[in-house]
């Protein structure tokens, strides 16, 4: 386990870029320590050299790239309630909004009672193998089931939130928690990967023409893949009755992911009758995180939480 105060003096040698926002430096008040995913070298081919770079003005503040140790940080309540969510930023797959998407609503959950594990996975784009990131967060949810009571956790109420790319990774894990990505026999590899719940903001969803546009796409299945490659990491192909709860928020003016992604998998999820609520607002456009004060949209943390806290889950 790594302290704050140990990832604090990494980043300063990697240029100080935490003191480049505020909002990032109370981002990282709010974390308490960080927990790596791999004893050693992680699996998968990959092997990125030099520090982790955090991205200042022009790449967003607090995205963080070039990673070669996936880790979660967690957030502590002073009152558990018992959830718990892992949580990943977007970024196309080459970096990983932090401070605008996943650390904001990380705060905001930890306020509310729930013990938050934000997710650092490894990126394509670093040099990693396509299937790295989705090992990452498969190997995190097993982690925080194992050691669930130590946080005061319900193993049978621990989901998973993401954002854009975030949401792709998120919503894989979702509907493939038990896809075989990597040879584990530790203590961790006993549990399962299934999420009790699944939160996807403007997410990738289809990698298939007219959505083959995108970062993620490129990155994960490159410029010119083959239709059976598209439809294997397009999380439609894989909807399922028994799909964890779903809900799903998307912007209708958004230009990246336009909310024709969340409708698909929506569709394809109440064809299979697995519970599935959308969420499509007027505005906001891509990578609004919290969304700003004043907007309808920033009531979306409201709306999950009433949505959540009304459901019974069953794993």
């Amino acid at each position: 386990m790594i302290s704050r105060r140990s990832f604090i003096g990494a980043t300063t040698a990697v240029g100080a870029a935490a003191a480049i926002a505020p909002q990032l430096a109370c981002a990282q008040e709010a974390w308490t320590d960080e927990i790596p995913l791999w004893p050693g070298t992680p699996p998968g081919r990959g092997n990125p050299r030099g520090p982790e770079k955090l991205g200042g003005e022009g790449s967003g503040y607090g995205a963080v790239s070039n990673i070669s140790t996936p880790r979660m940080r967690v957030y502590r309540p002073e009152t558990p309630n018992g959830r718990a969510a892992l949580v990943a930023g977007g970024g196309g797959y080459f970096r990983i909004q932090l401070w605008k998407e996943s650390s904001p609503i990380a705060r905001w959950m930890q306020q509310r009672g729930y013990t938050v594990f934000e997710l650092i996975y490894r990126l394509p784009n670093d040099g990693w193998e396509a299937s790295a990131p989705f090992a990452d967060a498969q190997r995190a949810m097993k982690i925080i089931r194992t050691r669930a009571a130590e946080f005061q956790v319900d193993p049978e109420r621990i989901g998973i939130m993401g954002f854009s790319a975030g949401g792709h990774l998120a919503g894989f894990t979702a509907l493939q928690p038990d896809r075989e990505l990597y040879a584990g026999a530790d203590q961790y590899e006993r549990v399962s990967a299934r999420p009790d719940f699944s939160v996807l903001l403007f997410p990738v969803v289809s990698l298939r023409k007219p959505f083959d546009t995108t970062r993620t796409r490129r990155e994960i299945v490159g410029e010119k893949p083959s239709r059976a490659a598209e439809d294997a990491w397009s999380l439609d192909t894989y909807a399922a009755k028994d799909a964890p709860p779903t809900i799903i928020f998307s912007a209708a003016d958004d230009p990246i992911t336009p909310p024709a992604h969340g409708i698909t998998l929506f569709q394809a999820l109440v064809e299979k009758g697995a519970p599935v609520e959308l969420h499509i607002f007027e505005e906001g456009g891509h990578g609004w995180g919290l969304g700003k004060q004043g907007e309808i949209l920033n009531l979306w943390p409201e709306i999950f939480e009433n949505w959540v806290t009304k459901r019974k889950f069953k794993s």
